[in-house]
């Protein structure tokens, strides 16, 4: 599966700013923080990264699941040859 231009996504109501993500080093109290506002203008395809593994199973089958996931920043993939469709939200 594919995503592109995962920079455009928005999020709805109070989320850029409300909805935190938290990574530790290992070291003693050394947790870092990063707001999802942060987190989209830095790296994007991290963000949806985190939101699709949240709903897959934490197993051996998710992780092959997740590793088929191909996210894009902006519009130029090397996928032209599989002919993705485009999906309109609105």
């Amino acid at each position: 599966m594919n995503l592109v231009n995962a920079e455009k996504v928005k999020l709805t109501g109070n989320k850029l700013n409300d909805k935190v993500y938290y990574h530790h080093s290992g070291y003693i109290g050394n947790i870092k923080s990063e707001t999802a506002k942060d987190r989209m203008q830095r790296q994007p395809d991290k963000l949806f990264r985190a939101a699709v593994w949240g709903m897959l199973p934490k197993n051996r089958l998710g992780r092959a699941m997740i590793k088929k996931l191909k996210i894009y920043k902006g519009a130029q993939h090397p996928h032209a040859a599989q002919k993705p469709q485009t999906l309109d939200i609105a």
